[in-house]
Protein backbone atom coordinates (compact mmCIF):
# COMPACT_ATOMS: atom_id res chain seq x y z
CA UNK A 1 0.00 0.00 0.00
CA UNK A 2 2.58 1.95 0.89
CA UNK A 3 4.18 1.90 -2.99
CA UNK A 4 1.24 2.34 -4.40
CA UNK A 5 0.54 5.80 -2.17
CA UNK A 6 3.85 6.95 -3.32
CA UNK A 7 3.11 6.07 -6.72
CA UNK A 8 -0.32 8.48 -6.48
CA UNK A 9 1.58 11.13 -4.39
CA UNK A 10 4.32 11.79 -7.58
CA UNK A 11 1.52 11.95 -10.04
CA UNK A 12 -0.55 13.93 -8.19
CA UNK A 13 2.21 16.61 -8.21
CA UNK A 14 3.48 15.73 -11.42
CA UNK A 15 2.03 18.01 -14.73
CA UNK A 16 4.10 16.59 -17.77
CA UNK A 17 2.69 13.56 -19.26
CA UNK A 18 5.59 11.79 -20.62
CA UNK A 19 7.13 12.06 -16.66
CA UNK A 20 3.43 10.69 -15.43
CA UNK A 21 3.88 7.91 -18.12
CA UNK A 22 7.72 7.38 -16.81
CA UNK A 23 6.36 6.72 -13.49
CA UNK A 24 3.42 4.56 -14.24
CA UNK A 25 5.53 2.20 -16.66
CA UNK A 26 8.45 2.18 -13.58
CA UNK A 27 5.68 1.14 -11.28
CA UNK A 28 3.85 -1.57 -13.32
CA UNK A 29 6.98 -3.00 -13.81
CA UNK A 30 9.02 -3.23 -10.87
CA UNK A 31 5.87 -4.19 -8.56
CA UNK A 32 4.77 -7.77 -8.27
CA UNK A 33 1.32 -9.68 -9.46
CA UNK A 34 -1.54 -8.87 -8.29
CA UNK A 35 -0.84 -5.28 -6.29
CA UNK A 36 0.24 -4.00 -9.96
CA UNK A 37 -2.79 -4.78 -11.23
CA UNK A 38 -4.60 -3.05 -8.81
CA UNK A 39 -2.92 -0.21 -9.33
CA UNK A 40 -3.79 -0.09 -12.88
CA UNK A 41 -7.37 -1.00 -12.21
CA UNK A 42 -7.70 1.67 -9.60
CA UNK A 43 -6.03 4.38 -12.58
CA UNK A 44 -8.76 2.87 -15.08
CA UNK A 45 -11.38 3.21 -13.08
CA UNK A 46 -12.23 -0.59 -12.60
CA UNK A 47 -12.83 -0.69 -8.94
CA UNK A 48 -15.59 0.00 -7.61
CA UNK A 49 -16.54 -0.99 -3.85
CA UNK A 50 -20.11 -0.95 -2.83
CA UNK A 51 -20.22 -0.38 0.75
CA UNK A 52 -17.71 2.17 1.04
CA UNK A 53 -18.70 5.62 1.02
CA UNK A 54 -17.75 9.52 1.56
CA UNK A 55 -20.40 9.19 4.19
CA UNK A 56 -17.96 6.29 5.93
CA UNK A 57 -15.09 8.25 5.91
CA UNK A 58 -16.93 11.81 7.28
CA UNK A 59 -18.32 9.48 10.29
CA UNK A 60 -15.33 7.74 11.37
CA UNK A 61 -13.28 11.03 11.65
CA UNK A 62 -16.31 12.69 13.48
CA UNK A 63 -15.95 10.56 15.79
CA UNK A 64 -12.12 11.30 16.51
CA UNK A 65 -11.82 14.99 15.92
CA UNK A 66 -14.08 18.54 16.51
CA UNK A 67 -16.90 18.64 14.09
CA UNK A 68 -16.22 22.59 14.03
CA UNK A 69 -12.42 21.96 13.84
CA UNK A 70 -12.95 19.43 11.00
CA UNK A 71 -15.43 21.75 8.72
CA UNK A 72 -13.27 24.58 8.94
CA UNK A 73 -10.36 22.56 7.91
CA UNK A 74 -12.34 20.87 5.61
CA UNK A 75 -13.03 24.44 3.71
CA UNK A 76 -9.87 25.45 3.80
CA UNK A 77 -8.22 22.49 2.37
CA UNK A 78 -11.12 21.58 -0.05
CA UNK A 79 -10.49 17.71 -0.46
CA UNK A 80 -11.93 15.12 1.99
CA UNK A 81 -9.64 12.77 1.99
CA UNK A 82 -6.67 15.26 2.02
CA UNK A 83 -8.36 16.61 5.03
CA UNK A 84 -9.12 13.18 7.13
CA UNK A 85 -5.57 12.03 5.93
CA UNK A 86 -3.90 15.25 7.73
CA UNK A 87 -6.81 14.96 10.68
CA UNK A 88 -6.47 11.42 11.15
CA UNK A 89 -5.18 10.88 15.23
CA UNK A 90 -1.24 8.95 14.41
CA UNK A 91 -1.47 5.63 16.36
CA UNK A 92 1.69 4.21 14.17
CA UNK A 93 2.70 1.17 15.14
CA UNK A 94 -0.91 -0.03 16.35
CA UNK A 95 -1.63 -2.63 12.99
CA UNK A 96 0.66 -3.34 10.12
CA UNK A 97 0.88 -1.36 6.94
CA UNK A 98 -1.59 -3.52 4.55
CA UNK A 99 -1.12 -4.82 1.60
CA UNK A 100 -2.97 -3.02 -1.45
CA UNK A 101 -4.54 -6.65 -2.25
CA UNK A 102 -5.98 -6.74 1.41
CA UNK A 103 -7.39 -3.50 1.22
CA UNK A 104 -8.95 -4.47 -2.02
CA UNK A 105 -10.14 -7.84 -0.75
CA UNK A 106 -11.47 -5.93 2.50
CA UNK A 107 -13.13 -3.55 0.62
CA UNK A 108 -15.19 -6.02 -1.40
CA UNK A 109 -15.82 -8.79 0.70
CA UNK A 110 -16.50 -6.83 4.23
CA UNK A 111 -20.13 -6.12 4.80
CA UNK A 112 -21.69 -2.47 6.32
CA UNK A 113 -21.49 -3.31 9.90
CA UNK A 114 -17.37 -4.36 10.02
CA UNK A 115 -16.14 -1.86 7.49
CA UNK A 116 -15.74 1.19 9.54
CA UNK A 117 -13.67 -1.08 11.73
CA UNK A 118 -11.30 -2.00 9.06
CA UNK A 119 -11.04 1.33 7.49
CA UNK A 120 -10.35 2.67 10.84
CA UNK A 121 -7.16 -0.04 11.51
CA UNK A 122 -5.90 0.49 8.37
CA UNK A 123 -5.74 4.51 8.64
CA UNK A 124 -4.58 4.01 12.38
CA UNK A 125 -1.64 1.79 11.08
CA UNK A 126 -0.43 4.21 7.52
CA UNK A 127 1.11 7.78 7.65
CA UNK A 128 -0.27 10.84 6.38
CA UNK A 129 0.23 9.85 2.59
CA UNK A 130 -0.66 6.04 2.78
CA UNK A 131 -3.51 7.67 4.50
CA UNK A 132 -4.60 9.92 1.36
CA UNK A 133 -4.07 7.04 -1.11
CA UNK A 134 -6.56 4.64 0.64
CA UNK A 135 -9.07 7.56 1.10
CA UNK A 136 -8.60 8.14 -2.85
CA UNK A 137 -8.83 4.32 -3.40
CA UNK A 138 -11.99 3.90 -1.54
CA UNK A 139 -14.07 7.24 -2.81
CA UNK A 140 -12.84 6.50 -6.41
CA UNK A 141 -11.47 10.23 -7.10
CA UNK A 142 -8.26 9.47 -7.65
CA UNK A 143 -7.64 12.96 -9.24
CA UNK A 144 -3.88 12.64 -10.06
CA UNK A 145 -4.23 13.75 -13.88
CA UNK A 146 -3.77 10.28 -15.21
CA UNK A 147 -7.24 8.89 -17.76
CA UNK A 148 -7.55 5.67 -18.32
CA UNK A 149 -5.67 5.84 -21.85
CA UNK A 150 -2.74 7.44 -19.85
CA UNK A 151 -2.58 4.35 -17.86
CA UNK A 152 -2.92 1.72 -20.54
CA UNK A 153 -0.48 3.18 -22.47
CA UNK A 154 1.96 3.04 -19.72
CA UNK A 155 1.37 -0.46 -19.45
CA UNK A 156 1.55 -1.05 -23.39
CA UNK A 157 5.13 0.49 -22.84
CA UNK A 158 5.92 -2.64 -20.86
CA UNK A 159 5.46 -5.11 -23.74
CA UNK A 160 6.50 -2.57 -26.43
CA UNK A 161 3.03 -2.93 -27.83
CA UNK A 162 0.47 -0.04 -29.58
CA UNK A 163 -2.35 1.09 -26.65
CA UNK A 164 -5.29 0.14 -29.20
CA UNK A 165 -3.76 -3.32 -28.92
CA UNK A 166 -4.79 -3.45 -25.18
CA UNK A 167 -8.05 -1.44 -25.54
CA UNK A 168 -8.96 -4.70 -27.94
CA UNK A 169 -8.89 -7.74 -25.39
CA UNK A 170 -9.02 -4.42 -22.16
CA UNK A 171 -13.32 -5.67 -21.97
CA UNK A 172 -12.34 -9.00 -21.95
CA UNK A 173 -10.30 -8.47 -18.65
CA UNK A 174 -10.66 -8.27 -15.34
CA UNK A 175 -8.59 -7.24 -12.10
CA UNK A 176 -5.57 -8.02 -11.51
CA UNK A 177 -4.69 -8.65 -15.42
CA UNK A 178 -2.88 -11.17 -14.71
CA UNK A 179 -2.62 -12.70 -18.49
CA UNK A 180 -2.42 -9.08 -19.42
CA UNK A 181 1.14 -8.66 -18.04
CA UNK A 182 2.11 -11.89 -18.82
CA UNK A 183 1.08 -11.07 -22.41
CA UNK A 184 3.19 -7.59 -22.12
CA UNK A 185 6.36 -9.40 -20.77
CA UNK A 186 6.10 -12.41 -23.23
CA UNK A 187 5.51 -15.16 -20.73
CA UNK A 188 2.11 -15.73 -22.15
CA UNK A 189 -0.12 -15.48 -25.12
CA UNK A 190 -2.46 -12.71 -26.03
CA UNK A 191 -5.19 -12.43 -24.04
CA UNK A 192 -8.62 -13.96 -26.62
CA UNK A 193 -10.41 -10.45 -27.51
CA UNK A 194 -13.63 -12.62 -26.71
CA UNK A 195 -16.30 -9.84 -26.17
CA UNK A 196 -18.74 -9.51 -29.05
CA UNK A 197 -19.27 -6.23 -28.06
CA UNK A 198 -16.16 -4.50 -27.54
CA UNK A 199 -14.83 -0.96 -27.62
CA UNK A 200 -12.53 0.30 -30.35
CA UNK A 201 -10.46 3.35 -29.68
CA UNK A 202 -11.89 6.10 -31.32
CA UNK A 203 -10.71 8.59 -33.95
CA UNK A 204 -9.87 12.30 -33.35
CA UNK A 205 -9.69 15.55 -34.61
CA UNK A 206 -7.41 18.30 -34.72
CA UNK A 207 -8.30 22.27 -34.88
CA UNK A 208 -8.07 23.54 -38.08
CA UNK A 209 -5.95 27.04 -38.62
CA UNK A 210 -6.24 29.34 -40.99
CA UNK A 211 -3.08 28.06 -43.01
CA UNK A 212 -4.55 24.87 -43.31
CA UNK A 213 -7.39 25.84 -45.83
CA UNK A 214 -4.65 26.88 -48.58
CA UNK A 215 -3.41 23.24 -48.47
CA UNK A 216 -6.25 21.27 -48.30
CA UNK A 217 -8.93 20.64 -51.70
CA UNK A 218 -12.32 21.32 -50.71
CA UNK A 219 -13.73 17.91 -53.32
CA UNK A 220 -11.48 15.98 -51.30
CA UNK A 221 -13.48 16.45 -48.12
CA UNK A 222 -16.79 16.07 -46.56
CA UNK A 223 -18.47 18.41 -43.70
CA UNK A 224 -20.81 17.47 -41.51
CA UNK A 225 -22.41 19.35 -38.53
CA UNK A 226 -20.08 19.12 -35.02
CA UNK A 227 -23.27 18.29 -32.51
CA UNK A 228 -23.21 19.36 -28.96
CA UNK A 229 -24.09 16.13 -27.44
CA UNK A 230 -21.25 13.39 -26.07
CA UNK A 231 -19.50 11.41 -28.49
CA UNK A 232 -20.10 7.88 -28.32
CA UNK A 233 -19.90 4.63 -29.60
CA UNK A 234 -22.92 1.94 -29.73
CA UNK A 235 -22.26 -1.62 -30.30
CA UNK A 236 -24.20 -4.39 -30.58
CA UNK A 237 -23.17 -8.25 -31.33
CA UNK A 238 -23.94 -11.96 -30.63
CA UNK A 239 -22.31 -14.31 -28.00
CA UNK A 240 -21.69 -17.78 -28.79
CA UNK A 241 -25.07 -19.24 -27.53
CA UNK A 242 -26.60 -16.74 -29.75
CA UNK A 243 -27.88 -14.57 -26.84
CA UNK A 244 -27.17 -10.55 -28.21
CA UNK A 245 -25.04 -7.72 -25.65
CA UNK A 246 -24.85 -3.90 -26.49
CA UNK A 247 -22.94 -1.60 -24.91
CA UNK A 248 -23.15 2.14 -25.16
CA UNK A 249 -19.24 3.60 -24.84
CA UNK A 250 -18.66 7.41 -23.95
CA UNK A 251 -15.26 8.68 -25.96
CA UNK A 252 -12.99 6.53 -23.18
CA UNK A 253 -13.89 3.39 -23.31
CA UNK A 254 -16.76 3.72 -20.34
CA UNK A 255 -19.87 1.62 -20.48
CA UNK A 256 -22.25 4.28 -20.08
CA UNK A 257 -25.48 1.93 -21.39
CA UNK A 258 -26.95 1.47 -17.91
CA UNK A 259 -28.22 5.19 -18.47
CA UNK A 260 -29.80 4.50 -21.50
CA UNK A 261 -31.42 1.86 -22.26
CA UNK A 262 -33.45 3.24 -24.85
CA UNK A 263 -30.58 3.09 -26.95
CA UNK A 264 -29.76 -0.15 -25.88
CA UNK A 265 -32.65 -1.57 -26.61
CA UNK A 266 -32.69 -0.08 -30.05
CA UNK A 267 -29.80 -1.71 -31.59
CA UNK A 268 -30.87 -5.08 -32.57
CA UNK A 269 -28.24 -5.31 -35.75
CA UNK A 270 -24.39 -6.46 -35.16
CA UNK A 271 -22.38 -3.68 -35.72
CA UNK A 272 -20.70 -1.08 -34.21
CA UNK A 273 -21.86 2.87 -34.63
CA UNK A 274 -19.48 6.48 -34.36
CA UNK A 275 -21.76 9.34 -33.33
CA UNK A 276 -23.08 11.96 -30.98
CA UNK A 277 -25.58 11.01 -27.91
CA UNK A 278 -28.42 13.93 -27.59
CA UNK A 279 -31.31 14.83 -26.65
CA UNK A 280 -34.32 14.91 -29.12
CA UNK A 281 -38.04 16.16 -29.10
CA UNK A 282 -40.45 16.49 -31.71
CA UNK A 283 -37.34 16.05 -34.38
CA UNK A 284 -35.47 19.12 -32.04
CA UNK A 285 -32.13 18.19 -31.17
CA UNK A 286 -32.02 20.11 -27.56
CA UNK A 287 -29.18 21.90 -26.04
CA UNK A 288 -26.72 20.02 -23.91
CA UNK A 289 -28.36 21.37 -20.95
CA UNK A 290 -31.15 18.83 -21.27
CA UNK A 291 -28.87 15.92 -22.29
CA UNK A 292 -27.38 16.29 -18.50
CA UNK A 293 -30.54 15.15 -16.96
CA UNK A 294 -29.74 11.85 -18.68
CA UNK A 295 -26.29 11.63 -17.46
CA UNK A 296 -24.87 9.71 -14.82
CA UNK A 297 -27.68 7.99 -13.53
CA UNK A 298 -27.63 4.94 -12.37
CA UNK A 299 -31.55 4.21 -12.84
CA UNK A 300 -33.70 6.00 -15.13
CA UNK A 301 -37.43 6.22 -14.67
CA UNK A 302 -40.55 6.16 -17.25
CA UNK A 303 -41.11 9.50 -16.92
CA UNK A 304 -37.43 11.00 -17.48
CA UNK A 305 -37.01 8.44 -20.60
CA UNK A 306 -40.35 10.11 -21.55
CA UNK A 307 -39.09 13.92 -21.12
CA UNK A 308 -36.14 13.58 -22.41
CA UNK A 309 -35.59 10.75 -24.61
CA UNK A 310 -32.15 9.98 -26.07
CA UNK A 311 -30.48 9.91 -29.58
CA UNK A 312 -27.97 8.97 -31.67
CA UNK A 313 -26.75 11.11 -34.59
CA UNK A 314 -24.29 8.63 -36.51
CA UNK A 315 -21.05 9.87 -38.10
CA UNK A 316 -19.54 6.58 -38.80
CA UNK A 317 -19.81 2.77 -38.90
CA UNK A 318 -16.67 0.48 -37.91
CA UNK A 319 -18.15 -2.53 -37.97
CA UNK A 320 -21.23 -3.52 -40.45
CA UNK A 321 -22.53 -7.12 -39.20
CA UNK A 322 -19.02 -9.27 -38.13
CA UNK A 323 -17.03 -7.21 -40.31
CA UNK A 324 -14.58 -4.32 -39.05
CA UNK A 325 -14.40 -2.12 -41.54
CA UNK A 326 -12.44 1.02 -40.21
CA UNK A 327 -9.37 0.07 -42.99
CA UNK A 328 -11.98 1.38 -45.50
CA UNK A 329 -11.67 5.26 -46.85
CA UNK A 330 -14.56 7.47 -45.16
CA UNK A 331 -16.71 7.54 -48.34
CA UNK A 332 -17.42 3.99 -48.82
CA UNK A 333 -17.41 3.92 -45.06
CA UNK A 334 -20.37 6.15 -45.44
CA UNK A 335 -22.64 4.36 -47.86
CA UNK A 336 -22.18 0.82 -45.30
CA UNK A 337 -23.24 3.50 -42.57
CA UNK A 338 -26.43 4.81 -44.83
CA UNK A 339 -27.61 1.36 -45.60
CA UNK A 340 -27.07 0.44 -42.13
CA UNK A 341 -28.64 2.84 -40.29
CA UNK A 342 -31.81 2.57 -43.01
CA UNK A 343 -32.03 -1.56 -41.89
CA UNK A 344 -31.68 -0.46 -38.54
CA UNK A 345 -35.29 1.46 -38.89
CA UNK A 346 -34.97 2.77 -35.61
CA UNK A 347 -36.76 6.43 -34.65
CA UNK A 348 -33.56 6.92 -31.83
CA UNK A 349 -30.61 6.60 -34.81
CA UNK A 350 -30.24 8.86 -37.42
CA UNK A 351 -27.59 10.10 -40.12
CA UNK A 352 -25.66 13.10 -39.04
CA UNK A 353 -26.33 14.74 -42.46
CA UNK A 354 -23.42 16.15 -44.65
CA UNK A 355 -22.94 20.19 -45.43
CA UNK A 356 -22.81 20.57 -49.07
CA UNK A 357 -20.14 22.87 -50.05
CA UNK A 358 -18.30 23.60 -52.94
CA UNK A 359 -15.18 25.68 -51.49
CA UNK A 360 -14.39 26.95 -47.89
CA UNK A 361 -16.24 30.18 -48.18
CA UNK A 362 -19.45 28.57 -48.79
CA UNK A 363 -18.38 26.16 -45.48
CA UNK A 364 -16.99 29.48 -43.66
CA UNK A 365 -21.13 30.87 -43.74
CA UNK A 366 -23.13 27.38 -43.16
CA UNK A 367 -20.87 27.65 -40.33
CA UNK A 368 -21.80 31.04 -38.89
CA UNK A 369 -25.17 30.17 -39.76
CA UNK A 370 -26.28 26.56 -39.38
CA UNK A 371 -30.11 27.53 -39.45
CA UNK A 372 -30.03 28.96 -42.74
CA UNK A 373 -27.41 26.14 -44.25
CA UNK A 374 -28.78 23.19 -42.52
CA UNK A 375 -32.27 23.34 -43.24
CA UNK A 376 -33.74 24.44 -39.61
CA UNK A 377 -30.71 23.19 -37.94
CA UNK A 378 -30.57 24.89 -34.59
CA UNK A 379 -27.50 26.72 -34.17
CA UNK A 380 -27.38 26.04 -30.23
CA UNK A 381 -27.13 22.54 -31.15
CA UNK A 382 -23.90 22.92 -32.54
CA UNK A 383 -20.48 23.62 -32.13
CA UNK A 384 -19.20 24.33 -35.74
CA UNK A 385 -18.54 21.85 -38.49
CA UNK A 386 -16.29 18.89 -39.15
CA UNK A 387 -13.89 18.66 -42.43
CA UNK A 388 -13.02 15.04 -42.80
CA UNK A 389 -11.03 13.43 -46.31
CA UNK A 390 -13.13 11.51 -47.88
CA UNK A 391 -10.29 8.94 -48.25
CA UNK A 392 -9.80 8.41 -44.73
CA UNK A 393 -9.30 5.70 -42.75
CA UNK A 394 -10.83 5.17 -39.38
CA UNK A 395 -7.92 5.05 -37.20
CA UNK A 396 -6.97 5.47 -33.08
CA UNK A 397 -6.06 8.49 -31.91
CA UNK A 398 -5.72 11.88 -33.18
CA UNK A 399 -3.74 11.03 -36.86
CA UNK A 400 -2.57 14.52 -38.51
CA UNK A 401 -4.24 15.59 -42.11
CA UNK A 402 -7.65 13.30 -42.09
CA UNK A 403 -10.17 14.86 -39.76
CA UNK A 404 -9.95 18.44 -38.73
CA UNK A 405 -13.07 20.69 -36.62
CA UNK A 406 -13.84 24.05 -37.15
CA UNK A 407 -15.73 25.22 -34.17
CA UNK A 408 -17.46 28.80 -33.97
CA UNK A 409 -16.27 31.70 -32.09
CA UNK A 410 -16.99 31.97 -28.91
CA UNK A 411 -19.03 34.63 -27.76
CA UNK A 412 -17.73 37.20 -24.93
CA UNK A 413 -19.30 38.85 -22.11
CA UNK A 414 -18.03 41.46 -19.57
CA UNK A 415 -19.51 40.01 -16.56
CA UNK A 416 -18.86 41.11 -12.69
CA UNK A 417 -17.24 38.87 -10.00
CA UNK A 418 -19.75 38.03 -7.42
CA UNK A 419 -18.40 34.80 -5.36
CA UNK A 420 -15.66 32.57 -4.95
CA UNK A 421 -14.60 29.23 -3.86
CA UNK A 422 -11.84 27.12 -3.18
CA UNK A 423 -10.91 24.86 -5.97
CA UNK A 424 -9.59 20.93 -5.20
CA UNK A 425 -6.32 19.18 -5.59
CA UNK A 426 -3.64 21.24 -5.75
CA UNK A 427 -6.26 24.30 -5.83
CA UNK A 428 -7.19 23.76 -2.74
CA UNK A 429 -5.25 26.76 -1.09
CA UNK A 430 -6.56 29.20 -3.77
CA UNK A 431 -9.96 30.82 -4.64
CA UNK A 432 -10.60 29.51 -8.53
CA UNK A 433 -13.85 28.97 -8.81
CA UNK A 434 -15.38 32.41 -9.85
CA UNK A 435 -19.56 32.93 -9.96
CA UNK A 436 -20.05 35.86 -11.95
CA UNK A 437 -23.20 38.20 -13.25
CA UNK A 438 -24.64 40.57 -15.17
CA UNK A 439 -26.41 43.84 -14.78
CA UNK A 440 -30.47 43.70 -14.94
CA UNK A 441 -32.82 46.73 -14.07
CA UNK A 442 -35.14 46.49 -11.80
CA UNK A 443 -38.01 49.13 -10.00
CA UNK A 444 -35.24 49.20 -7.30
CA UNK A 445 -32.67 50.60 -9.33
CA UNK A 446 -29.39 48.17 -10.66
CA UNK A 447 -28.95 44.89 -9.78
CA UNK A 448 -26.11 41.94 -10.37
CA UNK A 449 -28.07 38.72 -11.32
CA UNK A 450 -25.94 35.20 -11.77
CA UNK A 451 -25.22 33.93 -15.12
CA UNK A 452 -22.26 31.46 -14.41
CA UNK A 453 -19.45 30.12 -13.14
CA UNK A 454 -15.76 29.57 -14.12
CA UNK A 455 -12.54 27.67 -13.05
CA UNK A 456 -10.34 27.75 -15.82
CA UNK A 457 -9.10 29.80 -18.38
CA UNK A 458 -6.45 31.95 -16.63
CA UNK A 459 -2.95 31.45 -15.77
CA UNK A 460 -1.21 30.18 -12.84
CA UNK A 461 0.05 34.27 -12.10
CA UNK A 462 -3.60 35.44 -12.85
CA UNK A 463 -4.49 32.73 -10.31
CA UNK A 464 -2.81 34.30 -7.49
CA UNK A 465 -3.87 37.75 -8.59
CA UNK A 466 -7.26 36.51 -8.42
CA UNK A 467 -6.94 34.68 -5.05
CA UNK A 468 -5.75 38.24 -3.78
CA UNK A 469 -8.77 40.03 -4.91
CA UNK A 470 -10.93 37.93 -3.70
CA UNK A 471 -9.15 37.58 0.25
CA UNK A 472 -9.05 41.51 -0.08
CA UNK A 473 -12.29 42.11 -1.02
CA UNK A 474 -14.50 39.23 0.85
CA UNK A 475 -18.02 41.11 1.91
CA UNK A 476 -19.43 37.14 3.44
CA UNK A 477 -19.00 33.94 3.67
CA UNK A 478 -21.46 31.14 3.75
CA UNK A 479 -19.38 27.85 4.38
CA UNK A 480 -16.77 27.35 1.99
CA UNK A 481 -18.60 30.25 -0.22
CA UNK A 482 -17.35 34.20 -0.44
CA UNK A 483 -19.36 36.50 -1.10
CA UNK A 484 -17.13 39.68 -3.24
CA UNK A 485 -17.33 42.98 -3.50
CA UNK A 486 -19.62 43.62 -6.57
CA UNK A 487 -20.98 47.21 -6.79
CA UNK A 488 -21.12 49.69 -9.43
CA UNK A 489 -17.62 51.33 -9.13
CA UNK A 490 -15.98 48.88 -7.05
CA UNK A 491 -15.51 45.25 -7.63
CA UNK A 492 -13.56 43.04 -10.66
CA UNK A 493 -15.08 42.94 -14.53
CA UNK A 494 -14.17 39.85 -16.40
CA UNK A 495 -14.49 39.31 -19.80
CA UNK A 496 -16.23 35.49 -20.51
CA UNK A 497 -15.84 33.45 -23.34
CA UNK A 498 -18.92 30.93 -23.56
CA UNK A 499 -20.23 28.32 -26.31
CA UNK A 500 -24.01 29.02 -25.83
CA UNK A 501 -26.75 30.23 -23.70
CA UNK A 502 -30.18 28.66 -22.54
CA UNK A 503 -32.61 29.28 -20.19
CA UNK A 504 -32.07 28.19 -16.39
CA UNK A 505 -34.32 27.98 -13.41
CA UNK A 506 -31.40 27.29 -11.10
CA UNK A 507 -30.40 30.76 -12.03
CA UNK A 508 -31.77 34.47 -10.67
CA UNK A 509 -31.08 35.58 -14.34
CA UNK A 510 -32.78 32.94 -15.63
CA UNK A 511 -29.87 32.02 -18.01
CA UNK A 512 -26.89 29.70 -17.99
CA UNK A 513 -23.59 30.09 -19.71
CA UNK A 514 -22.69 26.72 -21.88
CA UNK A 515 -18.48 25.68 -21.24
CA UNK A 516 -17.93 29.35 -19.62
CA UNK A 517 -14.34 30.34 -19.07
CA UNK A 518 -12.72 33.27 -18.32
CA UNK A 519 -10.69 35.22 -21.51
CA UNK A 520 -9.84 38.22 -19.72
CA UNK A 521 -9.40 40.03 -16.86
CA UNK A 522 -10.77 43.46 -16.97
CA UNK A 523 -8.70 45.40 -14.19
CA UNK A 524 -9.28 48.61 -16.12
CA UNK A 525 -12.92 48.75 -16.66
CA UNK A 526 -15.80 49.87 -13.45
CA UNK A 527 -18.17 47.09 -13.21
CA UNK A 528 -20.97 49.74 -14.23
CA UNK A 529 -20.28 49.16 -17.57
CA UNK A 530 -20.38 45.55 -17.57
CA UNK A 531 -23.05 43.84 -20.12
CA UNK A 532 -26.77 44.05 -19.16
CA UNK A 533 -28.81 40.68 -19.58
CA UNK A 534 -30.77 42.18 -22.38
CA UNK A 535 -27.45 41.69 -24.33
CA UNK A 536 -27.10 38.01 -23.35
CA UNK A 537 -31.06 37.52 -23.90
CA UNK A 538 -30.60 38.59 -27.43
CA UNK A 539 -28.55 35.31 -27.82
CA UNK A 540 -30.99 32.69 -27.13
CA UNK A 541 -32.11 30.44 -29.66
CA UNK A 542 -35.74 31.22 -31.39
CA UNK A 543 -37.36 29.14 -29.36
CA UNK A 544 -36.29 29.83 -26.27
Amino acid sequence: MNRFAWLLDRLAYEPRRNAKLALIADYLRTTPDPDRGLALAAMTGGLVFQNAKPGLIRALIAERTDPVLFALSYDYVGDLSETVALMWPANRGANAAPHLPDVVSGLRNSGKTELPRLIASWLDALDETGRWALLKLITGALRIGVSARLAKTAAASLGDVEPDDIEQVWHGLEPPYEPLFAWLEGRGPRPAATDPAPFRPVMLSHPIEDGDFDKLVPAEFQAEWKWDGIRVQAVSGTRTDGSRITRLYSRTGEDIGASFPDITEALVLDGALDGELLVRRENAVQSFNTLQQRLNRKSITEKRLAEYPAHIRAYDLLVDGEEDIRNLPLAERRKRLVAFVARLASSVVDLSPPIAFNDWEQLAAARADPETFGAGVDAEAVEGCMIKRLDSPYLPGRPKGYWYKWKREARLADCVLMYAQRGHGKRSSFYSDFTFGVWRTTDEGEELVPVGKAYFGFTDEELLELDRFVRRNTLNRFGPVREVTHEADKGLVLEVAFEGLQRSTRHKSGLAMRFPRISRIRWDKPPREADHIEALEKLLPAQG
